[in-house]
């Protein structure tokens, strides 16, 4: 599926001030203006997991890349990590949560069936006049969520949408499986988009996502994603089943093809990208991408050694981490690509234009409001 008809390269004039009349022959170009990130504090490292499973430290950084991960404490779901995340979002755009018009949540892994996890970051961060709903493709969840928000913008229905990818991964891994159970982490990560000013560089450039339902057994989940429930008197448990050589050739494969097409649709060449800021599954995958794309590992950013993968979580979480190292410059082509369970896969091209309050400051700030009055 190619999505790039919809992104506004063309910036037109439009009247000012919420409410103002649209006009629906034109389509308005989306910028991302905050970010931000939330891993809880229980960190598992490759050492622990030796103790639960036949494993090594060494097996499962030469494999994945991978040297611990964090795990959502008893009282944390996706819908309070993600609502974290998405007040640092809130806080790095120099907004209010009145502000946003649209919540779209990227998870597999929902408090449960219903309400939506974005209905309740809704309301934890005060955005009262905003729509929410989720958006499930797996570790493809977040640029998905991102995708729709940004037509939303570009069509006119909203100015300002808050885009959320969190998961509780811990609560679908089988800790006896210890070819899944070493991958896996918990987190969430957000991002603020709003419409662009009229001739500012940023706005998505190019949209493509695919799917494969035919091969959903190489990689799913049974049952549910909360806590494990009593069922005629059986225990069911949700657990990640996952055909690991199956995922990894069809990974490298489809994160190759769509990056490389959203980059031709945005009318650009891999020299034009400035960064690469993937979905983080394995340090493997991420390499023969890079390979199959000639883009030099050194402008690919990483950080699943610290997280592990945490599935829609990826992305958001490591571009809050590449804008607060200063990785991300205005006027910066980015390349986003992400393959998951479905399945599914896709990549985007967007040029930055920063952020208005840097991502450590608005750490501090939301330290700072959380702190117990004296």
């Amino acid at each position: 599926m190619s999505c790039n008809s919809a992104w506004a390269t063309r910036r037109p004039s439009y009247p000012d001030g919420a409410g103002a009349a649209k006009d629906h022959n034109i389509s308005y170009a989306a910028r991302i203006s905050g970010v931000g990130r939330y891993l809880p504090s229980r960190i598992l490292t490759n050492h622990d997991l030796e103790q639960m499973v036949d494993t090594s430290d060494e097996w499962i950084v030469e494999r994945s890349g991978i040297r611990e991960r964090h795990i959502a404490a008893d009282d944390e779901s996706s819908s309070t990590m993600g609502a974290e995340a998405a007040r640092m979002a809130i806080a790095s755009a120099g907004i209010e949560g009145s502000d946003i018009d649209l919540v779209v949540a990227g998870t597999c892994t929902p408090d449960g069936p219903f309400p939506s996890v974005a209905t309740r970051i809704q309301h934890s961060v005060g955005a009262n006049r905003a729509g929410a709903f989720d958006v499930n493709s797996a570790c493809t969840g977040f640029l998905s969520a991102l995708g729709t928000s940004a037509q939303f913008i570009a069509s006119g229905a909203a100015e300002c949408a808050l885009v959320v990818g969190t998961e509780t991964m811990s609560r679908i891994v089988d800790w006896t499986d210890r070819g899944t159970c070493v991958l896996f982490g918990d987190g969430a990560g957000a991002l603020v988009i709003e419409r662009a000013a009229e001739g500012e560089p940023a706005g998505i450039e190019s949209l493509v996502l695919g799917s494969d339902g035919g091969q959903a057994d190489l990689l799913y989940s049974h049952g549910p994603c909360t806590a494990p429930v009593v069922l005629d008197g059986l225990e069911q448990e949700a657990k990640i089943v996952m055909d690991g050589r199956g995922i990894f050739r069809n990974a490298v494969t489809a994160l190759t093809k769509a990056a490389r097409q959203a980059i031709d649709e945005a009318g650009l060449t891999v020299d034009d990208i400035s960064l690469c800021v993937p979905h983080q599954p394995n340090i493997r995958i991420l390499q023969a991408m890079a390979r199959g794309l000639d883009l030099p590992m050194e402008r690919v950013f990483v950080n699943l050694d610290k997280y592990g993968n945490t599935s829609s979580a990826t992305i958001p979480i490591a571009l809050s981490e590449a804008s607060d190292a200063g990785r991300l410059q205005p006027g910066d082509h980015i390349l986003f690509a992400a393959f998951g369970g479905g399945l599914s896969w896709g990549a985007m091209v967007f040029q930055w234009s920063g952020v208005r309050v840097p991502v450590a400051a608005a750490m501090k700030a939301g330290a700072a409001a959380a702190a117990p009055v004296s």
